[in-house]
């Protein structure tokens, strides 16, 4: 892996496949009664959140302290960003007190990218703006691949993961069809997912009204359609979007109602999925407008299996960057690092 992680880009298959396998072991940690890993001892990490969060912070706080390393959350609304004070010098102030890592969230895009500039410790991208948010792109691949090796022949072992790796195809999304909905244009996620899942194979479905279709759109490695009905049966995973009101400052649709009937997951389009589809949804999810309940608390729903990964995932990332043999974020194995292993058919990777 790179010193810091801003996009999605920033990681080719080999290197996804090898976050994800390593994010299957951290798992394990969830599941014990202490949940610490001596991996990160003597590191630390500040989580500079400038927007609210519920998820992303709370995870990457926790996959930071099971890693044991120290862990410090700083937000706008209790710093001197409230006093004024910029972007660059609350980085730098930040750095110089000798952390290893900085978790960013920012308002604009692009702003992690600029602090990689400023300072020498590690820079990991938790949502910038509209433009990416690669850390929940990793989780939800990670969801979906357990989804799709759950209805293999794979042995599942009684923490959900499935075989050994060697036991597993090389390539979990080829020929899968992941259909993302919903609020396109103010969307990081969706810019991240296009990017991961565009590589590891599946193939990317678009669906939004035409008001909601971001710009270039159309040089993406997508299909992008306006009819949610006709792409629906063939999806083998719905990702739904929150429409994100907090960002808009126009008429993208008419009426809520509106909206839901052309492009929610309602009841009767819950009924329509293939057998074995899944639904996936970032959060947080705004119910009855682009997901009803039926829908987000269904048997065919993954979103608190994607809540749960995100501690796995973020606690794989930061131990690729924090827990190498060297300065540049090389790795090194992960049983050195004190990680679980286990022996045996239905091992995870």
């Amino acid at each position: 892996m790179t010193r810091h992680l801003l996009s999605a880009a920033d990681l080719d298959p080999t290197e996804v496949t090898a976050v994800l396998d390593l994010a299957e072991e951290m798992a394990q940690v969830q599941g014990r009664p202490v949940k610490k890993l001596p991996a990160l001892r003597g590191r630390t990490v500040v989580n500079l959140f400038f927007e609210d969060s519920t998820r992303t912070r709370s995870s990457f706080e926790l996959a930071g302290k099971w890693l044991s390393a120290d862990v410090i959350n700083i937000s706008a609304k209790g710093s001197s960003v409230s006093k004024g004070e910029s972007l660059r010098d609350t980085v730098q102030t930040v750095a110089a007190m000798g952390v290893d890592a900085l978790v960013i969230r920012h308002h604009a895009s692009g702003a992690p990218l600029q602090a990689t500039g400023w300072i020498d410790a590690h820079v990991i991208n938790a949502g910038d703006g509209t433009h990416e948010h690669p850390t929940q792109a990793l989780l939800d691949a990670f969801t979906m691949r357990r989804h799709f090796r759950g209805q293999s022949d794979a042995p599942v072992a009684t923490d959900g993961s499935v075989g050994t790796p060697g036991s597993q195809p090389d390539n979990d999304f080829a020929g899968r069809t992941v259909v993302i909905v919903g609020d396109l244009t103010h969307s990081r996620v969706v810019r991240s997912n296009v990017l991961l899942l565009s590589r590891l194979g599946a193939e990317v479905v678009l669906v939004a009204p035409p008001t909601l279709l971001p710009s270039g759109v159309s040089s993406w490695p997508v299909t992008v359609s306006t009819d949610f009905d006709e792409v629906l049966p063939q999806a083998d995973i719905v990702m739904m979007l929150r429409v994100q009101r907090e960002r808009m400052s126009g008429g993208y649709f008419p009426t809520p109602r509106e909206y839901t009937v052309g492009y929610g997951l309602t009841r009767d389009r819950l009924a329509r999925l293939a057998a074995g589809a899944a639904i996936c949804h970032p959060g947080p999810m705004n119910r009855g407008l682009e997901i009803s309940a039926d829908a987000a608390d269904g048997a065919a729903s993954l979103v608190l299996d994607q809540v749960a990964a995100g501690v796995a995932v973020r606690m794989s990332v930061l131990y690729n960057l924090l827990g190498g043999t060297d300065d540049t974020g090389t790795a090194a194995r992960a049983d050195r690092a004190g990680t679980p292993t286990t022996n045996g058919a239905g091992a995870p990777r």
